[in-house]
């Protein structure tokens, strides 16, 4: 999988509300980072919305972007979830969530207004967001035992590396971010050195 070396996100959760002939909808744009927190979020909207008549989101994942979803809940298919992530697309960003919450107000809108308006809720959530352009890492771990601490973390100064956990023990744990062009050098500095460890824990 080639990822490309950077990618847009959102930095800030917004609301947005948007009206059309007494139907409110009602917009979330939320950072993520997985499906887990997906689910947690939209519970959470459900939860807080308990009487509304659907909750429509798309989603999209991952620093190519090929992860992604729509989602209509039971209103006419591609009429709101198909909408909400083309609004995420057109921002261009990844790792972002949107949902729209419909409270129906008695007049049918349409197919076409109900695209019209889950557009609308989308992009206007997506207005008030703040976007940050994050560098794809390579995360490893490292797995040595006690003796060898001073070593290592002389290596993690000198090469400066991004060291996103730690625990020492006896037996010690290091987890550093490296780009991955630069994954194959910081592998070879482990060549020379005995009882060591070392896990590719994720790119992202």
């Amino acid at each position: 999988m080639n990822l490309p070396e950077s990618y847009k996100v959102i930095a800030t959760s917004s609301t947005s509300l948007f009206k059309d002939r007494g139907s409110k909808f009602i917009g979330y744009a939320e950072p993520v980072s997985s499906e887990e927190e997906i689910k947690e979020k939209l519970d959470a909207i459900r939860s807080e919305h308990p009487q509304a008549r659907h909750v429509c989101y798309a989603f999209v994942l991952l620093p190519d972007h090929s992860h992604y979803r729509a989602a209509d809940d039971g209103e006419p298919n591609n009429s709101a979830g198909v909408p909400i992530l083309n609004q995420i697309r057109s921002l261009e960003v990844t790792n972002t969530l949107v949902a729209v919450v419909r409270y129906f107000g008695g007049t049918k809108l349409g197919v076409p207004g109900l695209i019209n308006a889950y557009k609308m809720a989308a992009a206007l959530a997506l207005e008030e967001v703040k976007t940050e352009i994050k560098h794809v890492k390579s995360y490893y771990n490292i797995h040595f035992e006690y003796p060898l601490m001073n070593e290592i973390m002389r290596m993690a100064k000198v090469n400066n590396w991004d060291v996103t956990h730690q625990r020492f023990e006896l037996d010690c744990d290091l987890e550093v971010a490296v780009t991955p062009h630069e994954s194959d050098q910081f592998l070879e500095q482990f060549n020379h050195i005995k009882n060591i460890e070392i896990e590719h824990v994720k790119t992202a």
